[in-house]
């Protein structure tokens, strides 16, 4: 072979690693996974399990994988949250302390790590950013985050996993100073950071997306929706989505836990707790948005929901230990159907299907996404691990991983 064929393989290959990323809810994280060739049902017991992981520490966070299959999840231990990786055979490779968890009410770990390249990112739960080497879990750098940029908390500390843009690793360390900060993920030195739009820190992890042509990072606070551009540290423009009038529950418009949801130039964000979701329309010129529609019905909790083919699908909030699975027109908000399944809980998207996991018993299901019915293929109950089920699944490469608590298991999905 000559020289330069084999230089432009390792080029090829390099390049391959420094691009890859996975992190929380998918490549885009919007709960959609790019996988194909997957199981359309399962046997009465549930895919096949190829694994199980324990030791990792308790935590609600997902695992993440990198391009050898090695296995990635937060926990925590001793009120010390750990970063752990795991061989694709089960056997713990190195565990690292990542920083104090939250001391407070659910200290449990939450902030899923981010892979970019040989490097991962993760947020402790008071808010230390740390940069580890991914294949020995050496930190490269580490910032206090929260207490550098004067965050303030709400009453359950951190939950935001760290988001890439090009030379940038982005976080929310919301407050009087600031909202939005951005640093040199090779550094971590401070590259901007936007004036306060006003509310506390939250709980969704902030997302890129492109609208109207342009890229724009998407934030939350307590009170405001904000888009700022990634290059600059600009703001174009900050929504109150939070309005007293609207609140029925009184931490209602406070708890924000999932990430905005993007079509096209159009907004989803949801809160739970019995405030409205709504639906927001950014401007063509990128310096306003303006309010769609409002619904009542689908106040997702903290588990997300899918965007497919028009419609929404996820679950409400009844109370902290009920809610019922819902289906919205995407362009009007009316609702397609409200269906009551054991209880609110997770939900992912790949190969065509919907991956639902109910937070209180632990079943697993597969559903048909159907605006004219709950569409319900299979089911089966995981078993193992302390806690409410509030980890979010994740596939890579034909694997089902679900985490409940100080336990990992793997499933294998993919159709033989």
């Amino acid at each position: 072979m000559r020289k330069t064929t084999i230089f432009l393989l390792l080029l090829i290959l390099t390049t391959g690693l420094q691009a890859q990323r996975t992190q929380f809810r998918g490549t885009n994280r919007d709960g959609r996974y790019e996988e194909t060739g997957l199981l359309t049902s399962w046997p009465e017991n549930g895919p096949a399990k190829i694994l199980t992981v324990e030791g990792i520490g308790v935590g609600f966070s997902s695992a993440v994988i990198d391009h050898q299959q090695n296995i990635y999840v937060t926990g925590m231990k001793d009120r010390v949250d750990h970063l752990t990786c795991i061989t694709p055979l089960g056997t713990i490779k190195w565990q690292v302390p990542c920083g104090d968890s939250w001391g407070k009410s659910f200290p449990d770990t939450r902030s899923t790590p981010t892979i970019d390249g040989n490097r991962i990112y993760v947020t402790s739960g008071q808010g230390r950013l740390t940069c580890f080497n991914l294949s020995d879990g050496k930190a490269i750098w580490s910032r206090e985050v929260d207490q550098d940029f004067g965050c303030t908390w709400h009453k359950w500390g951190v939950s935001e996993s760290p988001l890439i843009w090009n030379n940038l690793v982005i976080s929310t360390p919301a407050g009087e100073q600031t909202t939005v900060i951005a640093l040199d993920k090779m550094t971590g030195k401070t590259v901007w950071s936007t004036p306060s739009v006003g509310g506390i820190r939250t709980y969704a992890s902030p997302v890129l997306k492109t609208i109207h042509g342009k890229e724009l990072i998407l934030a939350v606070t307590t009170e405001f929706i904000t888009a700022v551009n990634p290059s600059s540290g600009e703001v174009l423009w900050s929504y109150r989505h939070w309005v007293k009038d609207r609140e029925v529950n009184d931490d209602g418009g406070h708890i924000f836990p999932n990430s905005p949801v993007v079509v096209g130039d159009e907004i989803f964000i949801t809160r739970g707790y019995d405030y409205p979701a709504m639906m927001l329309k950014v401007a063509p010129d990128h310096r306003s948005v303006s309010e769609k529609w409002i619904s009542n019905v689908l106040d997702n909790h903290h588990h997300g929901v899918i965007v497919h083919e028009g419609y929404i699908y996820g679950s409400n909030w009844l109370n902290n230990g009920k809610g019922r699975w819902v289906c919205l027109d995407w362009a009007t908000g009316e609702v397609q159907w409200d269906e009551d399944w054991k209880n609110k809980g997770p939900i992912i998207f790949a190969d065509g299907l919907l991956y639902l996991m109910e937070e209180r018993t632990g079943n697993v299901a597969l559903v048909k996404p159907d605006p004219t019915e709950f569409r319900m293929i299979s089911t089966f109950k995981l078993e193992g691990g302390t806690g409410p089920f509030w980890a979010h699944p994740a596939i890579y490469d034909g694997k089902l991983y679900l985490r409940h608590g100080d336990v990992l298991m793997v499933y294998d999905i993919k159709k033989k």
